[in-house]
């Protein structure tokens, strides 16, 4: 569904340079509204989010029974933001986006709705005493994970293929999570170089993506976590970011595959 690249004019920051953003988890608190974002590759990743909604919603979505109260409350919560963003007009009926073009709203398909308004893939997590479950999501851009795999799963058994992500780590993410205030936000953000510019990038867990040799893409995802106030689920956002390697200089992609090593 994609045949040409769809870039970033440039990342956001270079995470893997500053101390606070490149150690895990790396968190820092979200300034103001800016939990969502919308940036010059808007129109590009929304036509792609639109051909993909249509044509594979079994493959992007997936919302269990108990989460359908947090998705309800995610809609509306994302509606309210959008009523304050320039370049969207909102009614009770349909959203028109930046790119001109306008979406039927669907409260009874909350997430299929947002996933066709907002670059970012939304993911709800809510916690089962001990963990954080992924209970619902609409992920266009997964970068080498599948949702029909990790759906319905805790934490740590989704990040299972990570080696970094341990027992030690996970406890420290459910106590992150865990202490998250409504009002206000954190976000972090983690980098990849792909070989390839696909944006829609499953992989299921033990099929390992080959690392580039080359100068290809870089991918970052600036992820920033919401506590919804009333369910109190959390919202895991991810903006994805990807630029030709060749833009950045040469000694900062050193440094970026450096840091990856």
């Amino acid at each position: 569904m994609q045949d040409a690249p769809i870039l970033q004019d440039r990342l956001p920051l270079h995470p893997w340079e500053e101390p606070a953003t490149r150690r895990l988890p790396g968190i820092q608190p979200v300034q103001g509204r800016d939990w969502l974002r919308v940036d010059e590759a808007y129109a590009g990743q929304m036509g792609l989010r639109d051909r993909l909604i249509a044509g594979q919603p079994q493959v992007v979505h997936a919302t269990l029974p108990q989460a359908e109260p947090a998705a309800e409350e995610l809609y509306a919560t994302v509606l309210d933001w959008l009523r304050d963003e320039p370049g969207f007009t909102v009614t009770a009926t349909h959203v028109t986006r930046p790119d001109g073009v306008t979406v039927p709203l669907d409260p009874a398909q909350p997430l299929l709705t947002l996933g066709r308004l907002v670059q970012q893939d939304l993911c709800l997590m809510q916690s089962n005493g001990a963990e954080y479950d992924l209970t619902a999501a609409i992920l266009c851009f997964p970068a080498s994970w599948t949702l029909a795999q990790k759906i319905g799963r805790p934490m740590l058994a989704i990040h299972k293929p990570v080696e970094i992500y341990d027992e030690a780590l996970a406890a420290r993410v459910h106590r992150l999570l865990s202490a998250i205030r409504p009002e206000q936000p954190l976000w972090r953000m983690n980098f990849f170089t792909y070989d390839d510019f696909m944006l829609h990038h499953p992989r299921v867990e033990g099929d390992w993506r080959k690392q580039p040799t080359g100068k290809s893409y870089v991918r970052c995802e600036r992820q920033t976590l919401l506590r919804l106030p009333q369910t109190g689920a959390v919202l895991f956002a991810i903006h994805t970011i990807l630029v030709d390697a060749n833009q950045l200089a040469p000694k900062d992609y050193a440094a970026l595959r450096e840091a990856m090593h």
